[in-house]
């Protein structure tokens, strides 16, 4: 039993759970005044009594008979303040990591429940660019993160295969394509052909109605324009999937726009039935609000829109999985569209519009500007993999010439140091992408983090098998704000999942690492005497193995020796 769920078992209110009581216990702001906090202020109206009263009653009744994990507990302004007793809380800590390892920090608490996640949704016959790596990665990171909480999650990828630009792929493919370059070139060939497309398309406006009649041949089933679709599906996917494999990550569901195309009749019809689909200048719309423009499901020419599908996709989602939470991981600029769709469901009775959920992050741009598959301005996101994974075998080759494996931990160290950047600041932040930042390899990065467990690592090695029966706890009092760190990983990763913020993670790794380091440079380990060594290795395997449970959840390897 952790020292939180200890406390949650000494504070009985009535109407409250052990669980809730579980759930509100928090880090407080300075752990120098405390190692934990309960917030007493959504007790107050159950109980009648402001929480600064509640707080003081437990903190009166807790103290009347200490437990001796406890070194205190005190009231402040509302809050119930506990502090541990140092050598219990490293030795139920540390102790705990060894016992449980890869599964320091996992819960069941999402048993029975399903969360769909839809990340990443990238283009066919488009560039996977640097644009894509914010989605791709949040949606990756999450879906790990709920998946060690208990929950069942299915990973998505709507992908973005229907509309007009495929009608203009296969027009540019047939003028100016070659067969051989295509299946060389593959998604960097197609999109070349794309962008001469829009190049001619501005000198002969004819040019989009033929795209426009070949999109019509792929919807009625063409034989010629089908092939050339499912060809340039095939070469995209493969590509991608590549390019997925290198991030560590995979899903459950391929389905796309092309999925839903024969499933978006009966949600017409149900809302025709509702009486919510309007005529608008012979489109077909919901009015969703006085705040929001009408959502537009059918255009007057009879096109379906991405909002049709997205509602098709909803609908099929929850009656296939049946989920609890079905999020979208897309960047803020689709904020309207998803209000709009959500309200639409709402509108239509569903009790499950309130669980879609628009998990929102910042745009990435190029320094001169944002990015345009129309124009060819993008940079490949593989191309920044590569040139990462370049730069990091560069670093090792200069520090740690005689290292074995060079290239496999150059591949580590350079694509966990694109993930980690993208995962580091707040998800909703604005990125301008820059190479020199992304790829640098000092301050609070990846290889930083890395380079720490390998430190660990080494370490452990040199020191052998060691018996923590025979530790000495009570010489850990200077890594105190250490072993708090990591006794507070499990909170980390829960709040990471209930904010949909994978930096939570990100810099928990950072300050574990950090903190380690500055007790490294303190403190003797090896050559310690015995107890106090003991001690010593026990938190350093507890560093190494939090440092690597969290590198894992953000779908970065943790290398052995750097």
């Amino acid at each position: 039993m952790t020292n939180n769920e200890k406390i949650a078992s000494l504070i009985h209110i009535d109407g409250v759970s052990k669980e809730e009581i579980l759930s509100l216990l928090t880090p407080p702001k300075d752990l120098a005044f405390a190692d934990v906090a309960l917030p007493c202020f959504r007790f107050a109206k159950a109980l009648r009594k402001s929480p600064v009263e509640i707080a003081s009653g437990l903190a009166d009744e807790i103290t009347s008979s200490l437990p001796s994990f406890l070194l205190s507990c005190t009231a402040l302004n509302g809050y119930l303040n506990f502090k541990f007793s140092r050598e219990d809380l490293a030795k139920t800590t540390l102790l705990s990591v060894l016992r449980d390892q890869e599964n320091y920090g996992r819960s069941d608490e999402g048993h029975g429940k399903t969360i769909c996640i839809d990340f990443s949704s990238v283009n066919i016959a488009k560039p996977f660019h640097i644009g894509h790596l914010s989605s791709t990665v949040i949606g990756g990171a999450l879906a790990r993160a709920f998946d060690f909480l208990g929950y069942n999650v299915v990973r998505i990828n709507h992908l973005g295969d229907w509309g007009t630009q495929f009608g203009k792929m296969i027009v540019a493919y047939k003028m100016w394509g070659n067969e051989e370059e295509v299946e060389k070139g593959g998604v960097k060939a197609l999109h070349k052909l794309y962008v001469k497309f829009h190049e001619e398309a501005e000198k002969d406006d004819s040019l989009n109605d033929l795209g426009r009649a070949y999109f019509k041949k792929i919807e009625d089933g063409d034989e010629e324009a089908l092939a050339l679709f499912e060809k340039f599906k095939t070469i995209s996917l493969a590509e991608a999937k590549r390019v997925y494999e290198r991030l560590g990550i995979e899903f459950d569901s391929y389905a796309g726009e092309s999925f839903y195309n024969d499933k978006m009749q009966p949600v017409l019809d149900k809302l025709e039935r509702a009486g919510l689909l309007v005529d608008s200048d012979g489109a077909k719309v919901v009015q969703v609000g006085e705040d929001m423009p009408p959502c537009l499901l059918v255009r007057s020419d009879g096109a379906t829109l991405y909002a049709t599908r997205d509602l098709a996709a909803a609908y099929y989602r929850k009656n296939t999985y049946d989920f609890y939470k079905c999020l979208y991981v897309v960047a803020y600029q689709q904020n309207l569209h998803f209000k709009q769709v959500f309200k639409v469901l709402e509108l239509l009775g569903e009790p499950w519009a309130k669980d879609l959920e628009h998990v929102a992050f910042g745009m990435v741009s190029l320094a001169d500007g944002t990015m345009s598959s129309r124009q060819g301005k993008v940079v490949y996101l593989e191309d920044v993999l590569n040139s990462a994974v370049q730069k990091a075998q560069k670093v090792i080759e200069e520090k740690s010439p005689n290292l074995e494996n060079k290239s496999e931990i150059a591949e580590q160290v350079g694509v966990g140091a694109v993930i980690f950047g993208a995962l580091f600041n707040s998800r909703i932040k604005d990125i301008t992408f820059s190479y020199d930042k992304v790829l640098n390899f000092d301050g609070e990065t990846c290889p930083y983090v890395q380079y720490t467990h390998a430190r660990a690592s080494s370490l452990l090695e040199k020191a052998g098998a060691f018996d923590a029966g025979k530790a000495d706890f009570t010489c850990l009092e200077n890594a105190h704000e250490l072993i708090t760190l990591i006794s507070s990983f499990k909170n980390a990763v829960k709040l990471a999942a209930e904010k949909r913020e994978p930096s939570v993670i990100t810099r928990h790794a950072v300050d574990i690492a950090e903190a380690f380091n500055k007790y490294y440079i303190d403190n003797r380990i090896l050559n310690a005497p015995d107890g106090e060594k003991e001690a010593r290795l026990a938190l350093t395997f507890a560093v190494r193995q939090v440092l690597k449970n969290a590198l894992t959840l953000l779908g970065i390897a943790a290398p052995e020796k750097m």
